[in-house]
């Protein structure tokens, strides 16, 4: 066998970041700031911030009133399905279900995005640090595993991240509902402002602005909010934390890395003889051809189902079953949040405000079930996320008035408004899994995913409270024309999945330890959501983070130490 050293020793590195969304961003900025020289993979295309495609673009600059051709829907049937629509402005950022289709044995919304940054460039930048009462909640509940780390092993990297990342928001100090290293919060309108003082009155609950990764003044070099509700095309400003606006660039100038879009991580090379994983197979999306990369470490980022896809289908005679999988739990305990449950009502009053900008975020109520001496028929809690407006010009479309009656009626505002979507946790159980079909491959001849998971009874439980007390705090601040929903949909719907790759402190019950290492391949760290060993009701980015920076600087101590 001729070996070609030189080309190998050309594709080493010190280590090796496999996705470029949230988490790999992180880790590519740690790793790179350590002076570790890393190769960034990313499967999709490369996107330079500021490079983005759409985001200055006016309504009357786009085809069809923003809406993609028939023919081309067929592309996205289940990316469609979700309410999440796929539109000429945004359809560059979803993934085809064409190209990379999987199977459901129940339904699960698997919503992807394939470029340099993510979904980082389409996420709802809700941020919030899970506490004690999540750290503490499955052993204290008796379900699944513990959690090998508690608040104050994280709480130091949650400060890390969040001075970089910055977080606006309101310190409240709420022991279960940590407060962060705020910016300037966005402000409550008066509607939202008066429903906090009702629920307050009545009920121990807090209403606040929702803590999220959005700069209400310039920072770290990027630029303050603009309220122009055109999010998710990509922010030229950089006002929300995206890793293409911060943490890669932050990479990029250490000089110590390299990026390479266009490769889609196959699997995990392992040397049996030494027990260390070598580096990634990589095939090039553009020209299908295979290529090896080496490092002495590896962090796995690609988002919770891709990342578990490249362990399970890192098959070696150490690992028949995956990279990792002594315990038989890669792939199990799949989560989401469940949502879409809550009220709506009316508000008569405030008849002379308005509101101005388009602020792009709303209020959260943090969790209050199953804290303190609250105790449900259900385990664990639920939040709630909405917003108060003024009905605008666009309930005129249906309007049969016309001529000046018409024009009267449009440039008058409608009424007050206000809605309540409540989050809630999802357990983790070991029934709920994906796992790979060899038999059925995708564009790029990869095994393809298939999902059994289902909420259940605790889940439905919860759903009840979620529904009624967003009704109650709505008519006790006197709302009227009071309706509730609940369209729980699948799972996946929240964008939110993890808990494939489960930390623990067992290496016969989970796949992580305490520093995010394969237990049983200790260069080989995961720190997506693949890691959460449980969800918490809370938006999990922000923890992706704080884990993310904690390992990534806990490795390069390691290697430096030669005990890597």
């Amino acid at each position: 066998m001729n070996l070609n050293l030189k080309a190998k020793k050309q594709n080493t590195y010190d280590a090796i970041v496999v996705g470029t969304g949230i988490s790999g961003g992180w880790a590519a900025k740690e790793l790179t700031e350590n002076g570790l020289n890393t190769l960034v993979l990313e499967r999709g295309r490369d996107v330079p911030h500021g490079e983005y495609p759409t985001a200055t673009k006016e309504p009357w600059d786009l085809p069809r009133n923003d809406q993609i051709p028939h023919e081309e829907k067929k592309h996205y049937e289940k990316q469609l399905r979700t309410g999440y629509t796929i539109r000429e402005s945004t359809k560059h950022w979803w993934v085809k279900d064409t190209d990379q289709p999987y199977e459901e044995r129940k339904r699960f919304d698997w919503i992807r995005g394939y470029h340099v940054g993510g979904r980082s460039i389409m996420w709802g930048r809700h941020s919030y640090r899970l506490s004690d009462l999540d750290f503490e909640a499955n052993a204290r509940d008796g379900i699944a595993v513990d959690w090998p780390i508690r608040y104050e092993d994280i709480e130091p990297w949650y400060d890390h991240v969040e001075r970089y990342a910055g977080i606006s928001g309101e310190a409240l100090g709420i022991p279960h509902f940590p407060d962060s290293q705020f910016l300037p919060p966005m402000e409550l309108n008066c509607v939202e402002k008066h429903a906090r003082e009702k629920i307050a009155e009545h009920f121990d609950r807090v209403l606040t602005i929702g803590r999220v990764a959005m700069l209400t003044q310039p920072h770290e070099g990027r630029g303050a909010c603009q309220y122009r509700a055109k999010c998710i095309r990509g922010c030229p400003y950089g006002a929300y934390f995206s890793s293409n606006a911060s943490t890669l660039p932050a990479a990029e100038r250490t000089g110590s890395m390299t990026l390479r879009p266009h490769s889609i991580v196959n699997k995990v090379m392992y040397d049996e003889d030494a027990g260390k994983a070598t580096g990634v197979e990589v095939i090039d999306a553009e020209t299908g051809e295979m290529h090896e990369f080496h490092a002495r470490i590896i962090f796995l980022n690609a988002s919770t189902i891709n990342t578990t896809m490249i362990m399970l289908n890192s098959r070696s005679d150490r690992f028949p079953d995956g990279l990792g999988n002594d315990s038989g739990e890669l792939g199990h305990n799949l989560m989401d949040h469940h949502f879409r449950v809550g009220a709506n009502g009316v508000f008569d009053g405030f008849e002379d405000k308005y509101f101005y900008g388009r602020r792009p975020t709303g209020f959260f109520i943090p969790r209050y079930r199953n804290v303190g001496n609250d105790r449900r028929d259900y385990v664990r809690g639920f939040g709630y996320q909405g917003g108060a407006s003024r009905q605008n010009w666009w309930r005129g479309v249906q309007e049969l008035a016309i001529g000046r009656e018409l024009k009267e009626f449009v440039q008058s505002p409608g009424n007050w408004t206000m809605g309540m979507n409540a989050f809630g946790e999802m357990l983790p159980d070991h029934d709920n899994r994906m796992w790979l079909n060899f038999d059925e491959t995708d564009k790029w001849g990869q095994p393809i995913v298939v999902f059994d998971c289902e909420f259940k009874e605790n889940e439905f439980k919860m759903r009840e409270d979620m529904k009624n007390d967003a009704a109650e705090m709505l008519e006790a601040a006197g709302f009227k024309d009071i309706t509730t929903f609940d369209d729980p949909g699948g799972p996946g719907l929240g964008i939110h999945e993890m808990g494939t790759a489960r930390m623990g402190r067992d290496p016969n019950t989970s796949v992580l330890n305490e520093w995010n290492q394969v237990h049983a391949c200790k260069n080989v760290f995961v720190t997506d959501g693949a890691c959460m060993t449980s969800a918490a009701n809370q938006n999990p980015s922000l923890t992706y983070m704080a884990l993310t920076a904690r390992a990534a600087n806990y490795a390069a101590e390691e290697l430096k130490k030669l005990n890597l």
